[in-house]
Order: structure tokens, then C-alpha cells, then sequence
């Protein structure tokens, strides 16, 4: 199966999990194209000053590959900054946020949800 760009649809989360902004979220594949356990399969675009709160995840884990710019993660309370090229993983349980703080530039995600 190949996906083309023009055919992947993008939604628009405001103030996802009680963040700044806006995220973008690109579904790269969409429930149903995959047989895997998992939720989401998308890039996420957070231009300066946005964010995605807080939260915690159950029964799934969630992967960020940082693509481009710089990311502040929050790692269960603990910061830590993320350039392109960095990933980390937020396993069942444990709680995450990740945000943009350049003035400039924009942070792109690749994000999987993994379900169990």
C-alpha cells in the first residue's frame, strides 16, 4: 500500500490537553490502512508558543521523533530539551507534554500511539 501526501488528512487540535495553541496533526496512516495495535500515526507541527499539556497514558505508549527544531519535553516532571534527530518514548503510566518555545521556528513531530 503506498500514501500519497495529497491524501492524508490533517486535523486541527486547539489547546490539545490543555496546551497553548494549536496542534497540527498530520495522519500519516489512518486507522485501518495497518493491521498494529495502535491509535495514531502522524507528524504533529506546534508552531512557537504552543504546546500539548499534561497527561498521562494507560494501556498504550507514545513515541516522539523530533523531525525539525527544538522541543521542551517534559519527562514525568522532569524537563529535557529534544533536537531534531532525538526521541523519546512515554510508556503506560507515566505522564508527558512536549512544547515549543522558539520565538521562530517551527517544531514537527513524528508521533505513534502504540495500544495494548
Amino acid at each position: 500500500m503506498i500514501k500519497r501526501n495529497a491524501d492524508m488528512t490533517t486535523d486541527i487540535k486547539l489547546q490539545m490537553r490543555g496546551g497553548n495553541g494549536q496542534a497540527v496533526i498530520r495522519n500519516v496512516l489512518d486507522k485501518g490502512e495497518y493491521k498494529g495495535a495502535s491509535r495514531l500515526i502522524a507528524t504533529i507541527t506546534l508552531e512557537p508558543g504552543c504546546s500539548i499539556g499534561a497527561h498521562i497514558h494507560e494501556n498504550e505508549e507514545e513515541i516522539f521523533y523530533i523531525l525539525r527544531g527544538t522541543a521542551v519535553y517534559n519527562d514525568n516532571g522532569k524537563k529535557e530539551i529534544l533536537n531534531a534527530g532525538d526521541s523519546c518514548v512515554c510508556l503506560s503510566g507515566q505522564e508527558h507534554s512536549i512544547a515549543n518555545e522558539s520565538e521562530s521556528d517551527t517544531l514537527e513531530i513524528f508521533a505513534v500511539i502504540l495500544t495494548y
